[in-house]
């Protein structure tokens, strides 16, 4: 069964309407397993209903919405009211600007993202010009969409053949770091710390890395579980692993740098003294599953080092 757009429409680049429709990049069908509520007596769901404390049980049509400005004081806002206040067309994709792909700080981009793909014969050509367009500058387009009855700010890229639409939070809805910052205290580091440091990032980076062989481990522990729960298999545990110990940060870093795999005819004293700088001698030797990468960066204050902050998203 073919699926069904999410939504339908235009995507606006001035005077240029391009009819396409949106498919959600998320397959429900794969979505994460969800556990249900259940009395502990008698196992029945637990349910749960709409109900004013003077009236009882509510139907939905006797619902509408209000914000709170004071104890029990509410401001009764009616969905015309919120039609009436809305700046844009709910069928169109209204192109704002354009940016370069390295301009969109990550923190603003959201897990919801669409598929857009043309919508009859005489989008293909709109289409196809624009995603050209967007791929050979490495650009972006920042637009303006109702979606879920609000008006979000999106944008949109080229992937392959396809052009994708990802929802953007605001900068007012993002936690700033400052007040996090606290936390990390400024600490001098050795140039052999940061020497071992850069060479275990080295021999860690990979060409080949693909996200696309990593598996949701607790999800299909679950699924198992539920199976075995069902067909009334004994329940095997997953074996317990230990906290990691806490050594000296330099015998850390020369027994990571030790783990490293070593390249077919080579040895171990080889391989960990390929410069950092050059890490492509490095990148063929790993053949297992893939290590997460670690970004850091450095900065000189007088005649030290210092340690940077560690990107976290």
């Amino acid at each position: 069964m073919a699926p069904r757009p999410t939504w339908k429409g235009y995507l606006k680049l001035s005077l240029v309407s391009v009819p396409v429709k949106a498919f959600t990049v998320s397959d429900s069908s794969k979505s994460d397993i969800r556990l249900n509520q259940l009395h502990a007596e008698c196992h029945r769901r637990i349910r749960y209903k709409k109900s004013c404390p003077e009236h009882g049980e509510v139907p939905n049509e006797e619902i509408i919405s209000g914000y709170q400005i004071g104890e029990d004081q509410y401001v009764p806002i009616d969905k015309d009211e919120i039609s009436a206040i809305r700046t844009k067309s709910d069928q169109s994709i209204e192109i704002a600007t354009f940016i370069s792909d390295d301009e969109l700080d990550d923190r603003f981009l959201t897990d919801r993202s669409y598929y857009l793909v043309p919508d009859g014969k005489v989008a293909q050509k709109p289409y196809t010009l624009i995603r050209e367009v967007l791929a050979a500058d490495d650009m972006r387009a920042v637009a303006e969409v109702i979606l879920s009855q609000r008006e979000q700010h999106v944008v949109v890229r080229p992937l392959g053949t396809l052009l994708i639409m990802t929802v953007l939070q605001h900068q007012q809805e993002l936690k700033t770091p400052t007040g996090f910052e606290q936390h990390v205290d400024d600490i001098d580091v050795t140039d052999q710390e940061l020497k071992l440091t850069k060479q275990l990032v080295a021999g860690m980076t990979h060409d080949d890395w693909d996200f696309g062989q990593y598996r949701d481990e607790y999800q299909q522990r679950l699924s198992e579980l539920i199976e075995a729960k069902v067909e009334g298999k004994e329940l095997v545990k997953p074996p317990e692993t230990e906290a990691p110990t806490i050594i000296n940060l330099m015998d850390a870093l020369k027994a990571s740098i030790e783990q490293i795999p070593v390249p077919e005819g080579g040895s171990q004293k080889s391989a960990t003294k390929a410069k950092p700088a050059k890490p492509a001698a490095n990148k063929k030797t790993a053949k297992k599953k893939p290590a997460k990468k670690v970004a850091a960066s450095t900065s000189r204050s007088g005649s030290k080092r210092k340690t940077a902050k560690r990107k976290t998203g």
